[in-house]
């Protein structure tokens, strides 16, 4: 992992001073009870996205109508990724299961899960997928970016699993993952400004997952494109307003996703350079974040403040030499984690893949 945060960590106190969760550099920060994924709190998240990738109802199904035959049952325009309320969040909901076998041999219902993953990864669901981006001008930009990243992030899981199950679904997925790399390459170039919301269509986060899937996967024109944008975007970027976080229904940080895209792009030098004068709270002990509040979490929008905490957290466990950065995460996910499971599908439906992304960036 970088060393950049070494020197961050020697500079800063604390990265949350005022937090009584967060120690100081005086008093070592004791993680001794850190919140690790164990196997009954996988089974746990499991049972989430298990139980909504085939669930057709309800759906958001986000389409623009051209002619009569569009109006069709979303099970038919997408039948691999029909489930979970959204698209993107099936496509995410597909990235938990496999992550969670590949993590846990002893998963509960590991056979029932492969059997669910087998029928909607099929070689004709994929076809079908791809072939809906052709319906129409309007479908041709369906999901970007946002649900673009995580098909790349769920190839990217499916690449690192040494089984013949996930080699079969991986080759499957490939042509959808072909057209979504293609388009991806076509659109930076034309994005004249970078998207800096906490929701779906913030460019740092779906260059942060698709720059993941291009390293991995040897996919060196998307890696090029995604370096020149993120360099375009937000190379002169300083002083990142950290304290106006979280508007009321993000579920992303703008300032920790830019900084996470940036981390990967850039060499240790350049980026302790350019993050000091982005987030300079890092390191002159004023950055104060809490773990967000939610008022109601039927509230499909509200509830999206439990996604930013773990998002956030994802953010920051990957600064692996700031410590006091990890008891903040910590902070995040914790005061999140146990409400998942509350009984109401705004927040079921996709935050158990928020989750368990940040505990996978805990390692």
């Amino acid at each position: 992992m970088r060393i950049i945060f070494i020197v961050l960590c020697i500079a800063l106190i604390s990265c949350q001073p005022q937090s009584d969760n967060i120690a100081s550099q005086d008093k070592p920060i004791d993680r001794s009870q850190a919140i690790t994924l164990t196997l009954a709190e996988a089974n746990r998240l499991a049972t989430l996205p298990y139980d909504c990738i085939q669930s057709e109802y309800p759906y958001k199904s986000g389409i623009i109508l051209s002619k009569p035959s569009d109006n069709a049952l979303p099970i038919e325009h997408h039948p691999a990724f029909y489930g979970c309320f959204d698209w993107h969040s099936a496509v995410h909901g597909h990235w938990s299961l496999i992550y969670l076998l590949k993590e846990f041999p002893n998963l509960d219902n590991r056979e029932a899960i492969v059997k669910k993953l087998s029928q909607n990864l099929t070689k004709a669901n994929i076809e079908q997928e791809v072939a809906y981006f052709s319906l129409s001008k309007q479908t041709k930009s369906f999901e970007r970016t946002y649900g673009w990243a995580w098909v790349l992030k769920l190839a990217e899981e499916l690449s690192t699993w040494d089984d013949p199950k996930a080699k079969d679904w991986l080759s499957n997925l490939m042509p959808l993952v072909d057209y979504i790399s293609t388009q991806y390459q076509a659109y930076l170039p034309k994005l004249v400004y970078p998207i800096r919301v906490g929701e779906h269509s913030n460019t740092a986060f779906g260059m942060s997952f698709a720059y993941d899937y291009a390293k991995t996967m040897d996919d060196n024109p998307l890696a090029a494109a995604i370096e020149t944008a993120a360099m375009r975007f937000y190379s002169e970027d300083e002083g990142c307003p950290i304290t106006w976080e979280p508007s009321g229904y993000d579920f992303l940080s703008p300032c920790l996703q830019e900084m996470d895209i940036m981390r990967k792009i850039l060499d240790d030098d350049a980026f302790v350079q350019w993050s000091s004068k982005f987030l300079p709270s890092l390191f002159d002990n004023t950055m104060q974040i809490e773990p967000a509040r939610v008022s109601d979490r039927s509230d499909g929008k509200l509830v999206h403040l439990d996604g930013l905490n773990f998002s956030r957290a994802w953010c920051l466990y990957t600064m692996k030499d700031c410590e006091s950065c990890q008891a903040i995460a910590d902070e995040h996910l914790q005061y999140s984690l146990d409400k998942i499971t509350d009984g109401d599908y705004a927040g079921q439906h996709w935050l158990a893949s928020f989750a368990l992304y940040a505990f996978k960036c805990q390692g």
